[in-house]
């Protein structure tokens, strides 16, 4: 079988793909012949930098991706050859609190991941798709749709809920759609005309447009008449931080996802305080988070946005489209 391998830490041309033995199963483990894969972000870390893990020369990159199960080993009963499923971004996290030692075994990360033709993994760590999720919407699940779930809380997200989210990338995208399946108010920020055109045609009723309004906060406070949001969903980090705090309602809750401006600036914690919010971190999610974004994506709410699909021999053009930013929505890998 085939599989890309970064050869050094630090530019995409160090990904090239190899041959390499089918896997064999061991012991609660399973060989699962992958038919689709999505990028991230944090992709892109681990290849160029700067990155969570720190160097991983030898690499098979990203975490995300679903496909059919061909082997399993002693001991497996919760999947068997045949079932189509999706992979858990973090395997070691299966329900409940999180546990630091699981955060070594991220795929694509801590580990190998699924840009591969076929990949070993934890029979634990999969969730089979029913019919109606197809390979490519499931492989756009495992982190972006999760970390939306979670930085929603999405079990406790009201109906009448005014929510924030920021830009068109997979985690806002899933958040959007996530609350407007709610019943809530869903306001957006954006860089573009295009792009608000697809946020409005998601169902975001407020877009902002913070080129033209830097001060989007203020926007935020206009368009709820001073209240201010319920739910924001933060992906910029301690570069946009600060407006969040501003365009949160009193007793709001902003879920901090990423980290897509400057980490080294300061940020007060004055607001929090002032204004009684609740500023949760997100990493990703665990399985039992997965099942219910499975389920959710089966019903109908949300229906996943790709914006393109590369095959396997041009993995590297679609991390390309991801490190310019061109994409809205989440870039797919078919194998």
């Amino acid at each position: 079988m085939r599989r890309y391998r970064l050869s050094d830490h630090g530019a995409i041309e160090n990904l090239a793909i190899v041959e390499a033995a089918s896997p064999e199963p061991g012991p609660g483990e399973a060989v699962v012949r992958m038919r689709a894969a999505s990028l991230n972000p944090r992709d892109l870390m681990v290849i160029i930098g700067p990155s969570p893990y720190g160097p991983r020369p030898g690499l098979t990159p990203l975490s995300d991706g679903a496909g059919e199960v061909l082997r399993v080993g002693p001991g497996v009963t919760r999947v068997r050859p045949g079932d189509r499923v999706v992979a858990s971004f973090r395997p070691g996290w299966i329900d409940g609190p999180l546990e630091a030692a699981a955060i070594a075994g991220d795929l694509g990360g801590g580990g190998d991941g699924v840009l591969a033709e076929e990949v070993r993994l934890p029979a634990a760590a999969l969730v089979r798709l029913p019919d109606e999720v197809g390979f490519e919407a499931a492989a756009s699940l495992p982190c972006a749709a999760v970390t939306a779930w979670r930085a929603l809380d999405a079990p406790r997200l009201p109906a009448d809920a005014t929510v924030l989210v920021q830009g068109t990338g997979g985690v806002s995208l899933f958040a959007l759609q996530l609350a407007v399946a709610r019943g809530c108010r869903v306001i957006a920020t954006t860089s573009s005309p295009a792009r608000a055109a697809r946020l409005r045609a998601l169902g975001a009723e407020t877009v902002i447009d913070r080129t033209t309004f830097p001060d989007w906060d203020a926007q935020v406070l206009a368009a709820t008449g001073g209240r201010g949001a319920d739910r924001i969903v933060e992906v910029g980090g301690p570069g946009t931080l600060p407006k969040s705090f501003a365009a949160a309602a009193y007793g709001g809750e902003i879920g901090l996802v990423g980290l897509l401006s400057d980490p080294m600036d300061r940020v007060s914690p004055l607001p929090v305080m002032s204004r009684m919010l609740t500023l949760r971190g997100v990493l990703v999610g665990s399985r039992a988070d997965l099942e219910a974004v499975v389920a959710e994506v089966a019903a109908g709410r949300p229906a996943p946005v790709i914006d393109s699909v590369f095959d396997f021999d041009d993995a590297p053009a679609a991390l390309r489209r991801l490190q310019a930013h061109e994409q809205v929505g989440k870039i797919v890998v078919r194998i």
